[in-house]
């Protein structure tokens, strides 16, 4: 056996060895974001968008919108005067990206439920329909919906197709929004873009 044959020979065997150890199986399952890198945001950031919001009269931000493989994940911040009565036609639901509330400050009642009057189509060129939450309804109330009293704390989940209204805030609510968009729906959104929204008067719609 000449020294090539004899070297092919110790590879194979080695893998052999190595795939039965428990180290390499061609049969895992694996990842769905190949050789993705991790997304870190500090609550300094977070916190420039809620003084932002404040100074500009600004309410749903996107910090964020992150490739995870199969899906698009955004991470937003959203600031909320008071309301004393929803306003009308406020009502909103989303066609393909499900929301994830953490609730930072203040306090609000939020109705939930996929029974919607009055659906409306939200118009497609709205920046939040573009980049943010993608395409979906407005409406004017929920039948049946249920009422939840959100504090600092609390976490609500949102599946895509579900409505949702805020119909009382006692001063302000500030959370922490994170958008699961397995249909790629919104454009991906870096640091980088994040420091330039953050640098300049924010776009308003037109």
């Amino acid at each position: 056996m000449n020294k090539f044959l004899l070297g092919l020979t110790i590879a194979a065997g080695f893998a052999v060895l190595v795939m039965a150890q428990g180290k390499i199986n061609p049969t895992d399952p694996q990842p769905t974001c190949n050789m993705c890198p991790g997304t870190y945001i500090p609550l300094s950031e977070l916190e420039a968008y809620t003084k932002k919001a404040i100074a500009e009269k600004l309410i749903d931000q996107q910090v964020r919108d992150i490739e995870i493989g199969k899906a698009h994940v955004g991470i937003g911040m959203v600031h909320r005067g008071k309301l004393d009565k929803p306003a009308p036609n406020s009502v909103a639901e989303h066609d393909l990206v499900s929301e994830v509330y953490h609730i930072v400050s203040g306090t609000a009642t939020l109705v939930l439920g996929p029974d919607i009057t009055n659906r409306q189509r939200r118009p497609g060129t709205l920046r939040t329909v573009i980049e943010f939450n993608g395409p979906g309804n407005n409406g004017s109330e929920i039948r049946n919906g249920k009422a939840y009293d959100l504090k600092p704390g609390d976490v609500v989940v949102i599946p895509a197709g579900t409505g949702h209204w805020f119909t009382k805030i006692d001063d302000h609510i500030d959370y922490l929004m994170v958008r699961i968009d397995p249909d790629k729906a919104t454009p991906l959104r870096s640091e980088a873009q994040s420091k330039e929204y953050l640098s300049k008067p924010a776009p308003r719609e037109q």
